[in-house]
Order: structure tokens, then sequence, then C-alpha cells
């Protein structure tokens, strides 16, 4: 340790300023390496005794020959060319490989010699064994010290930071290995936490692992500022767990990546990245029907209309495994369009997508897709679903999610396509908004054509999705990083949340298992308490709620409830082979009436009088009470 000591202060200058030695210093070195392991080898040989005379004078022969072939070894392979601070086992694998054909090619010339020049050896076999044991082990041992040299400076010159790893298998291994290979972060693995007891007491690469019951006594004396997760596929809620106990005493949270991510195979210290609160939200692995689905999307062309949008273009992503003959995209968004296009070329390299810029509400337009491209299937995912906005424009909530999607079936019909799936929302269930309401009419719309049709029409009902375009998750992430205000509009509001991918996998399950005419409701788990999401987020972003960043309570907003719901009163559920997927039985209408019903609906938009179209809509969807609203009047006057 002395030595080490001393070899740093030596070499501090240069540790300090970064600076490394010349090529043409470290290829010197390494010659000067080989003669003395040739010297050594002579006198190894002959026991550290007097070289006999012949000896001397063969060795004057052998010494440029040895280093000569030697010199010419490094220069071709440019061993010396790596910087000695970063050595790697790449380095010294490649210094192994070219020391050991040297050595190769001095004992095979050694038998050319012998038995076809010289009639001798060149160089002695035990001569030729011992040089290259010396001259391998002391290239390499002597790159590995300089980098220990200079990691211990580096460790030394700046404060270190421990951490706790949770998981001690071959994730864990590899994420201590990531931390000490990147010296620059000066990261100390303080101890391994793992739930197999089996493993308690032992120790792993000099790091003692723990217990889960010895985390919060680690956590309380604040010896460790970060935590990593680096199980694999770990539990929800075991994971909330460990958060919760991190987060109560302001220890960071990070997470290692899924294998699949990690670079050439490789993880990164990049790549581990803090817990986020999506992480804590999903749910276990949706085991799909994978056959099921492939047999209603290979080969087949599909049109997905709300393309550019959070659900459409997930379920074109997922669309894309399946190996469909064509997937239409249809979107008046052009830049989110251009993105995806983008995204297929470029990532799922698709056989064949088409990317149109077209408007489900205009049926001239929809109409030449249909003609052209002849799809048979649609997954129809184009609405408008916010609500304030959709309470302020109500017009424009019927001629999307009405108006749109009454287009859309239509055509479907009269082009005899195979299955038309509608995605809706949870605010379609008792409606307290223009937009959930504009949706349950949709769905009466295509479940009540479904009788006389013989496209098979399916309605898919899910909450909130994690991450979607608008959603509560982004805006308080954007308002924590400008420090906050972070706005819920009431304390005891709550909703039901679900991962994109997750929702949009149910919804191709969905449209495998249906027969026609089903409104096929997702299991959502727990609702979530909005102010805890708030609460949650602002912690795990390191700062304290209240004192870092303040919590402001705005009023709920126009047409927005308390409490989602997946269920109506008069609903009843029927259970499917997929435990996270149920159909919901509702009352059922006539496609005469809803067709007129819908159609006087429709008519109202010239008058561009939103009161008008609201008492319609309150007219068709009777359990439509406005909460929050202007409207709440129409309730009174109805009723």
């Amino acid at each position: 340790m002395l030595f080490v000591i001393y070899l740093r202060e030596i070499f501090k200058p240069m540790f300090l300023f970064g600076l490394s030695a010349p090529r043409w210093i470290i290829f010197l070195v390494d010659l000067l390496i080989c003669l003395f392991s040739l010297i050594v080898a002579y006198m190894l040989r002959f026991n550290f005794a007097a070289i006999p005379q012949t000896e001397i004078h063969t060795f004057l022969f052998v010494f440029p020959y040895v280093i000569g072939v030697r010199a010419l070894s490094f220069l071709l392979s440019k061993t010396y060319m790596g910087m000695i601070r970063y050595t790697s086992s790449e380095d010294a694998q490649r210094i192994f490989i070219v020391t050991s054909l040297v050595s190769i090619f001095f004992a095979l010339f050694n038998i050319v010699s012998y038995y076809f020049i010289l009639k001798h050896y060149v160089v002695p076999y035990s001569i030729i064994v011992i040089e290259y044991l010396c001259t391998t082990f002391l290239i390499i041992g002597l790159r590995l010290m300089f980098k220990a040299i200079y990691m211990e400076f580096k460790k030394t010159s700046s404060s270190k930071t421990n951490v706790i790893i949770f998981g001690a298998g071959e994730s864990g291994i590899i994420t201590k290995r990531t931390l000490d290979r990147d010296a620059g972060m000066n990261y100390k693995v303080l101890a391994f936490i793992d739930d197999d007891e089996k493993k308690w007491g032992m120790t792993l690469e000099g790091v003692s692992i723990s217990g889960p019951h010895k985390l919060e006594e680690l956590l309380k004396e604040n010896r460790a500022s970060s935590l990593i997760i680096s199980i694999q596929n770990m539990n929800t809620k075991r994971k909330e767990e460990i958060v919760e106990a991190c987060l109560k005493y302001n220890t960071k949270i990070l997470n290692v990546p899924p294998v699949r991510s990690w670079i050439n195979g490789e993880l990164s210290f990049k790549q581990i990245k803090k817990v986020r609160i999506e992480d804590l939200l999903e749910r276990s692995i949706i085991e799909l029907d994978q056959d099921n689905i492939k047999a209603q999307t290979i080969d087949k062309t599909i049109l997905v209309t709300g393309a550019a949008g959070s659900i459409g273009s997930e379920i074109v992503r997922q669309l894309a495994r399946f190996n469909p003959k064509k997937i239409i995209l249809a979107d008046t968004a052009e830049s989110p369009l251009y993105q995806m296009e983008v995204e297929l070329k470029n990532t799922f390299f698709l056989r064949s997508f088409e990317v149109i810029i077209a408007d489900v509400r205009n049926t001239e337009n929809m109409e030449n897709i249909f003609r052209q491209y002849a799809p048979q299937v649609v997954y129809h995912a184009a609405a408008y679903k916010h609500v304030p906005m959709m309470e302020k424009f109500p017009l424009e909530a019927i001629h999307t999610n009405v108006l749109g999607t009454k287009v859309m079936a239509d055509l479907a019909s009269k082009y005899g396509i195979e299955k038309f799936v509608m995605v809706s929302t949870d605010k379609a269930v008792n409606p307290s908004n223009v937009m959930g309401a504009s949706k349950r009419i949709a769905e009466i719309y295509v479940q009540a054509f479904n009788k006389i049709s013989a496209t098979k029409f399916i309605t898919t009902r899910f909450g909130n999705v994690l991450g979607s375009n608008g959603s509560a998750i982004q805006l308080f992430r954007q308002q924590i990083e400008k420090g906050g205000p972070v706005t819920v509009t009431h304390p005891d509001i709550t909703r039901f949340f679900m991962t994109i991918p997750e929702a949009c996998q149910l919804v191709l399950e969905a449209c495998a298992m249906g027969k026609g005419g089903e409104i096929f409701v997702f299991d959502m788990g727990k609702p979530v308490k909005i102010a805890d999401l708030a609460q949650k987020m602002i912690r795990l972003a390191g700062l304290t709620p209240g004192k870092d960043i303040q919590i402001v309570y705005t009023g709920l907003r126009p047409g927005e409830k308390l409490f989602e719901e997946l269920l109506a009163f008069k609903e009843n559920v029927l259970p499917t082979h997929n435990s996270q997927i149920m159909i919901r039985k509702v009352r059922e209408y006539e496609y005469a009436e809803v067709s007129r019903t819908i159609d006087s609906l429709i008519s109202l938009l010239k008058q561009q009088d939103s009161t008008s179209i609201v008492k319609k809509m309150k007219e068709i969807v009777p359990e439509y009470k406005s909460q929050n609203s202007t409207y709440e009047e129409l309730d009174r006057t109805i009723s």
C-alpha cells in the first residue's frame, strides 16, 4: 500500500491534469520489460550462477532477435496505443494474444532452425517459456497497477458516494462492476441487499450481503446517498415498498434498465436512471393470447385512425410485432405523423405501411382510403379526449367523437371490414362531462350498428394512461422541473391508471376475442389518489413537498368528477379467458332508432348552439349529469 501511495505522489501531476504518457514512451517501456524478462530468463535457467561463455555469445544474437520480433509485434498490433489508466480486459486480452503468438513463433522457428538452417535451436525452449511468462505478466500487471493507482488517486481527490445495491444476483454484480469501471463517478458500493436468505452473511466481490431487514438500519444511519434496484422484473408492490423506505430517509432511488436495453449487451452507468412514478404504477406482465392475435393480424391490411396520438401510435407499434400485410396510419397531426413514419422505418422495419393525413370527419377523404387500400380491420382511436376543452367546445366533441365515429363505422360496414374496434373511455360511464357523453353516444351507435352489419363492431373502455398527451403525470413533471407549484384540482380526487403499452395490448386482445357487439372493460387495478401521486413525484425528484415544491389545490375543472367509474349502475359484468378483460352488458338499442336520434344530433351542428347540442346529448344519454359545468342548469330543467 505504501508503494502505491509513493507512486501516486510521483504521478500526481499527471493524474491531476489528466495527462497521458506519450505513445513512444509506452512502447519503449514495453521493450525494456521484454529485455528485463529475457535477462531474468537466463538468470533463472542457470540458477543465478555464472552464465557459461558459450551462452553469452549466443545471447548477443538472441537479444536483437527476441527484442526485434517483440518490437515488430507491438508496432503491428499497436498495443502501446491504449490509454494506460483506462486499461480494460479487452486490452489485457490483446496483449496476451500478441505475446503468445510471438512466443509460438519463437518455438516454431526453433524447429526450422534445428532441422534446416543452423542445426541447433536459436533460443532455448526454457528461455522462451520463462521470457513469455515474465513479459506477459509484467506488461499486463504494470498497466493494471498504473490503472489502480490512478483510480485510487481519483477516489481520494474527491468525496466518495456510497450506494446500496438491492439484488445480489448477476444483475447486481454487473451493476457493481459498472460503478467500479466508471472511476469518474466515485461511487462505492456499501452493501448488497437481497431477499434470498441463503446469501445473507456472504460477501460478493468484497461487499457484504444483508437481508431486507438491514435496509432501514443502513438508511437510518445515512451511510448511503443512493440505492440502486438491480433486480430485473421486480414485483411492483415490492419495488414500491423499497421506494417508500428510501423516501422516508431522503435516499435517492435508481433503477437498472432491462437487459434488452443495454448497449451491446453491456450496462452503462448513464443507463442507470432515477425511478419514475410510472415504474411504481406498472402491474404484472399481461399474458396475451399471442396465437389468436397473430391470426387476426398477420397478412392483413389494418387501418388505425388517430395513429399519431398516444394510444393510436402504440397500437401501431404493437401491431408491427405480428407482421401485418400493411398498416395504414391516418391522422390530422402532420408532425407527430411524420415522427411515426420515421420510427416505423428506422425501428420496426415494417414490410409495408402508409402514412396518410386524413380527417375521420371527412367522408370523401376516408372513403378514398377504404376504396384504395381495402383494409380488413379498423382500430378507431381518433377522438378528442380532453375533458375541460370539450366542455368548452361541445360542438367539436360531437363533430369528431360522434360524427367521426359514425363516418368510420358506416364506411367499415359498406366496405365489408371484418372487425371494427372503437377505443372508448371510462368517462363514458355515467358521464359527467361532454367528452364522456360524446364517447357514450359513439358506443351506442357502433353497438347498435353491430346488429344489422356483417362487420363485427367491438368497443374497448379503459381509464387514464400513463404518459399520454396532457396527462397529470406529464403536467406534474413539467411543474416540478420548473420549481413548482404542482397543481391538483382536489385533495380527494382519484383516478385509475394503466400504461399505454398495457392498454394497447389489451385492445389487441379484445379485438382477437371479440364476436361483435361487446363492450370490453379492462381491469384498471386500484384507483390512485392524485394528491398522493403528486407528493410521491416530488419526493422521487429528491425534493420535499411543502418546502421545496408547493402543492396548490385549484378546484375541480368543468365536467370533472372526483371519482371515475368503470361500471354504470345497471351494467353487469361477464368474465373472459383473460382475467384483465371483462365484458360489460349494457342496455341495447335498435339501430333505426339510434340512427335517427344521432342524425338529429349531428344536424344541430349547423346551428352552432352549444346549449342545444348538450341538451340533445342528455336526452340520448339519460345518465349524463353535468358536474362543475355551466350545463348543470339543463339537468334541473330536464328533471
